[in-house]
């Protein structure tokens, strides 16, 4: 099997499970506990959350550990706008990006009484400056724009955003789950209020991630109980995981420049290769300002599902989109908003590489596909 499906998880990085190990059994305290064993888990955390900060640059107490993105993701929409029910009304976000951020948003609107307003994207799927400047207005609380989009790799200028919502002001929170393990998420240069990222997504363990939140965000916590993370979200620490995530972070940091060169040659010549040889098929997502190693499409009259199972059978993991949209047979949100039709919109491909990606692979790979394709059209016809 060959896997190009990065996009929905990675393996574990066994530098990164090393370091996880030895909190499953040897130094299994719980960080909430006065004695030594709690101690010496308390002090993976802390060392954990430093090593986060660092990597974001930020201060440790702006890290609250999650049980991944969409939980990260959760907080901050709901726990920012049920913080200023009083004062403001309005959420801005786009249809592009993940259900863990337009799922919640549509909730706030319909269940908590707040106002949302969809944000529009251009033929790229792209939420520009203008987009943002013009839906603003005197009583927006915040915006929530992805960093890159999972499904279409497309990157959105968050400082450029940033420097928006700055000026009106409003909050910016911004899911950079699928950015990290390919792009800078120094806070910083960033200029976001918050920030939502996922472990494995960059070779660390599922089930845990991170938000970001800038010194002075007032913050409702929606899981209530103890006193962990700031009193900003309750529950005992899962130590191993928690030190795999930041292990994880802190090598696609050092990395970042070798994993890149890695994969984006081998991305490009797959977008190359698809739109030569392969009738009827657009690229989906920005030609230039998208992940290096993401490449998406949609084919006219294509069953997307029906070819991801051709792809498994003759031995490759690829995906249609979203993770959490693979075998819904309506298209996506996200091509939909590019505007495609359903003849185009339901045939959607993404392709994504990672470290253990071969060239040997990608030729594989090319040399199937347009069959495949051809097969998928004859038997949707």
């Amino acid at each position: 099997m060959i896997y190009l499906d990065y996009a929905a998880t990675t393996p574990v990085d066994e530098r990164v499970l090393a370091k996880m190990m030895p909190y499953f059994r040897e130094s299994f305290g719980n960080p909430s506990s006065i004695h030594r064993y709690g101690q010496k888990a308390e002090v993976a955390v802390d060392r954990a959350r430093e090593e986060v900060a660092s990597v974001l640059g930020c201060r440790p107490e702006e890290i609250i550990f999650t049980s991944g993105g969409s939980e990260a993701d959760n907080l901050a929409l709901r726990g920012a706008m049920m913080a200023r029910k009083d004062s403001t009304k309005w959420i801005l976000t786009a249809k592009t990006e993940h259900p863990a951020v337009s799922k919640t948003a549509i909730q706030l609107d319909k269940v908590y009484g707040f106002l949302l307003e969809w944000l529009d994207v251009d033929q790229f799927g792209m939420v520009t400056v203008e987009s943002l400047a013009k839906a603003v207005c005197n009583d927006t609380t915040m915006a929530s724009i992805m960093y890159a989009n999972n499904e279409i790799g497309t990157i959105n200028p968050i400082p450029d955003l940033a420097e928006t919502a700055k000026a009106n002001p409003i909050l910016l929170h911004t899911d950079a789950v699928q950015a990290a393990a390919y792009l800078d998420v120094d806070v910083g240069k960033l200029g976001v209020d918050l920030m939502s990222l996922g472990g494995h997504k960059f070779y660390g363990p599922k089930g845990v991630g991170a938000l970001y939140v800038r010194k002075g965000t007032d913050l409702i916590p929606h899981l209530t109980g103890g006193s962990q993370e700031f009193n900003l979200r309750a529950g005992t620490h899962n130590v191993p995981y928690i030190v795999g995530f930041a292990g994880a972070l802190k090598l696609a940091a050092e990395e970042r420049e070798a994993r890149t060169a890695q994969v984006k040659p081998l991305r490009d010549h797959v977008i190359g290769a698809v739109l030569e040889t392969i009738p009827d098929s657009k690229l989906t997502g920005h030609p230039e300002k998208r992940l290096p190693n993401h490449a998406s499409f949609v084919f006219k009259d294509v069953d997307g599902n029906l070819l991801l199972q051709l792809l498994d059978s003759a031995g490759f993991a690829c995906s249609s989109g979203s993770a959490c949209k693979t075998g819904n047979p309506e298209p996506s949100e996200v091509i939909k908003a590019l505007g495609y039709s359903d003849d185009w919109a339901l045939g959607s491909l993404r392709i994504t590489l990672g470290v253990g990606t071969t060239p040997e692979q990608i030729d594989s790979f090319l040399r199937n596909l347009p069959s495949l394709i051809d097969k998928a059209r004859n038997l949707n016809a």
